[in-house]
Order: C-alpha cells, then sequence, then structure tokens
C-alpha cells in the first residue's frame, strides 16, 4: 500500500542555481526561476510547503524582449496621492533598473498566496556577471 508524501518544513533542502539571462526571452526564462523557487522539479515537491531552491539571476540587463514591448509595456506605481500616478516604459525600467524587471516578472509568475514574499526573498538578481555568492554556489 503506497501512502501520500508530505513534506514537512524541517526535513527541506535547499540548493543554490546560478541562471544566466543573456539573450533569454523575458517571459520564459521567469517561469523557469518560478518553477525553481517554488521547488517543483524536485521529486519532495508539496505544494503548502516552503521547499524551494535559491536562485541567483545574473545578466539581467541583457534580457531578451519584443521591439514593441520596449515601448507598449508599461510599468505603473502609485504614491497614494491625488494624482501620484507614475508610468514608466519596460526600454526605460531596462536602462534604469533591470533587476526590478526581473523580479516583477517572476513576482506575478508565482502563486497568489502567503509564501510569495517568501519565495522572492530567495531570489537575487544582478545586472551585469558579478554577484556575491559565490561560495554558496560552490556546494
Amino acid at each position: 500500500m503506497q501512502k501520500t508524501f508530505m513534506q514537512r518544513t524541517e526535513d527541506v533542502k535547499r540548493d543554490w542555481h546560478l541562471m544566466d539571462a543573456d539573450n533569454k526571452v523575458l517571459g520564459r526564462f521567469a517561469s523557469e526561476v518560478a518553477q525553481k523557487l517554488i521547488g517543483k522539479g524536485k521529486p519532495t515537491y508539496t505544494p503548502h510547503t516552503e521547499a524551494g531552491d535559491y536562485v541567483v539571476v545574473i545578466n539581467a540587463a541583457k534580457v531578451s524582449v519584443n521591439e514593441k514591448k520596449l515601448e507598449g509595456k508599461k510599468y505603473y506605481s502609485h504614491s497614494g496621492y491625488i494624482g501620484g500616478l507614475k508610468t514608466i516604459s519596460l526600454g526605460d525600467l531596462l536602462k534604469k533598473a533591470p533587476e526590478q524587471v526581473i523580479e516583477a516578472a517572476v513576482y506575478n509568475m508565482l502563486p497568489k498566496n502567503k509564501l510569495r514574499p517568501v519565495r522572492m526573498n530567495r531570489l537575487k538578481v544582478y545586472a551585469g556577471t558579478e554577484h556575491t555568492h559565490q561560495s554558496q554556489l560552490k556546494q
């Protein structure tokens, strides 16, 4: 008789993954990163348990985006005051802060529940090839 496996939080083994965003399509790349953060590729995957891995993304500035989306896709933020809506295009945000583009795409790919902020804490995004997580990746 086979029993259903339920992973406990104490039994989670986390790995570190280095992912290069150079010439990768933004949406497809973000879904790959989200899969690693959730832990769906592991045989011990349990939906309600936080069992994902750490992900380090490099070359965020070199991510590939459709030319039409560079001007057409907008990111919105509001200060909370009247007339406080700010918009910025994808092209401008890629020049200003390419890390935010990857983080926003991955954030929206994750399930909308209480585990989303916890999973986002394990995502580290860098615009260039240099990062500070060399020792963790050599495990």
